[in-house]
């Protein structure tokens, strides 16, 4: 068995020095002292690591200058080919220093330290390499005017794309840095700054990453990290007048405070949120694949991810065996240290989380529903919550209707594909969905009935950067990722020529 605490002995001498040292905002190229700081703790062992300074309004206020500086200065006068080369040579920079920043990041998130190299480090290089592209992409259109009132010479009409402006990004801790870079990276594409607020678990990794902007030659204040937490920093960053758009990924309480503090300025909003995701097998699924898919959909970093297959519905033809395989499957993860090479699933992020975990688990079974593996919390100091099993859930039960964030799964069979789509429909959420099948028609029926942004057939949770990956109804609005998110980060400006 995997040892269940951090050794902190074990990291890379980078990420050693990095940890051992106060930390503070990131804003205009430097190190900015705060007047209070919070500490943060390892969710292996509740040992205090590092501190973090909280920005204030005032210390909010002095990133927003310095992006706005920015945005009429050195950076405003780049060419689109200068942002895309310093975006490449910020992917190469993440790459080249891949080692410390996920170490980092999985002391602080307790994620596994393959899914931080992987994710983190692998897929947000990428991210940057495909969003640099867009900066020399980004295009007008002309037109040959008639405009009935003015009947000498000839009227053209052009429009432009321009950056929006400053924008403040805020986002959680679950994948913390490739999320980061999902938002920072479309938006400086398109020629904007950036004013970042991380979770307040997971700040370091953003704080690493703004010294490498510098490094691959953004000017000071393009891109801005302001620590804190929600109630102070958060809403200060969201209210400011001179901010220009607020991209949030998180909970949709919070996404929804958001857009009210935003709807009286007008200020762009961008909100990706909270999931209750469906997994849909029918009878003909391929079960070699689809029985992990399934258990690792919801498994997959301790079961916090926004669009994790949280809700399995079966076929009953095959009900049983499918939930047998992902049963099994579940009893043999090992859950342990997020640094040890053996672990197969870490702790959620907090204590406090644990508990909220624990306390939906117990309610499904008061509930009614069947508890088939785990729901019992891992004995010692850390915030571990075993892969948990609840099977013949109804729709009204509170772990089926409630995002858990945390690895739970529930279940239930159906008989009929007009009762799944009601079933998989029946929820406040509509980020993902996957449906399993070789049936060509059903595919093409089930992708249009099921309301969610992202439909993924014999996959789960397949994000490419190239799709616009945004939510229905409580999941919220807008879109991440693909020429969408680089996009929405643009103003049209049309100019009309007259040539008498």
């Amino acid at each position: 068995m995997p040892r269940l605490e951090n050794d902190l002995s074990t990291l890379g001498t980078a990420a050693q020095a990095y940890l051992g040292k106060p930390h503070v905002p990131h804003i205009d190229g430097g190190r900015h002292e705060t007047a209070a700081s919070y500490e943060l703790t390892d969710p292996t062992s509740g040992q205090v690591f590092a501190s973090v300074g909280i920005a204030s309004a005032n210390d909010v206020d002095a990133a927003v200058k310095s992006a706005r500086a920015a945005l009429g200065g050195t950076w405003g006068r780049m060419r689109p080919n200068e942002r895309e080369l310093a975006l490449l040579r910020l992917a190469d920079l993440l790459e080249r220093n891949g080692d410390e920043i996920s170490e980092i990041e999985t002391v602080c998130s307790g994620r596994l330290l393959g899914h931080t190299k992987g994710v983190d480090i692998g897929y947000g290089a990428h991210v940057l390499r495909y969003m640099a592209g867009w900066a020399t992409k980004l295009e007008g259109t002309t037109a040959r005017l008639s405009i009935p009132y003015i009947s000498d010479g000839e009227l053209a009409g052009f429009t432009y794309r321009e950056p929006i402006g400053v924008v403040g990004a805020i986002v959680p801790w679950n994948v913390a840095l490739c999320i980061a870079i999902w938002k920072m990276a479309p938006a400086l594409a398109a020629g904007c700054t950036v004013v970042l607020k991380p979770a307040p678990q997971t700040p370091l990794s953003a704080l690493r990453f703004a010294e490498l902007a510098l490094e691959a030659g953004f000017p000071a204040g393009v891109i801005n990290v302001v620590t804190g937490n929600g109630p102070e920093t958060g809403i200060a960053l969201v209210r400011h007048p001179d901010v220009n758009m607020i991209t949030f990924t998180g909970s949709t309480a919070i996404g929804r405070q958001i857009a009210l503090e935003t709807a009286g300025s007008f200020k762009r909003c961008s909100l990706e949120l909270g999931g209750k995701s469906p997994l849909i097998l029918f009878e003909d699924s391929p079960l070699d694949r689809a029985i992990p898919a399934a258990a690792w959909a919801i498994f997959g970093n301790h079961g916090q991810n926004c669009c994790a297959g949280s809700r399995l519905y079966v076929h009953r033809s095959i009900y049983d065996q499918v939930l047998a395989g992902v049963v099994e499957i579940a009893e043999g993860i090992a859950v342990g240290s997020p640094l040890d090479p053996g672990s197969m699933m870490g702790p959620v992020v907090t204590r406090a989380q644990q508990t909220r975990i624990q306390g939906l688990i117990a309610k499904g079974q008061a509930e009614g529903a069947r508890l088939v593996t785990g729901g019992t919390p891992i004995d010692g100091p850390g915030s571990y919550v075993p892969p948990t099993v609840l099977a013949d859930v109804r729709p009204d039960m509170t772990p089926v209707r409630e995002e858990i964030f945390g690895p739970v799964l529930v279940a239930a069979s159906f008989d009929t594909e007009a009762e799944v789509i009601a079933l998989a429909n029946d929820s406040e959420y509509g980020l993902g969905a996957s449906v399993w099948t070789n049936d060509l028609g059903r595919v093409h029926h089930m992708t249009r009935q099921l309301e969610a942004g992202s439909i993924w057939i014999n996959v789960h949770n397949a994000l490419d950067v190239a799709m616009p990956f945004g939510g229905w109804k409580n999941s919220g609005v807008g879109a991440d990722l693909g020429e969408t998110a680089v996009l929405a980060h643009t103003k049209v400006k049309s100019a009309v020529h007259h040539f008498p």
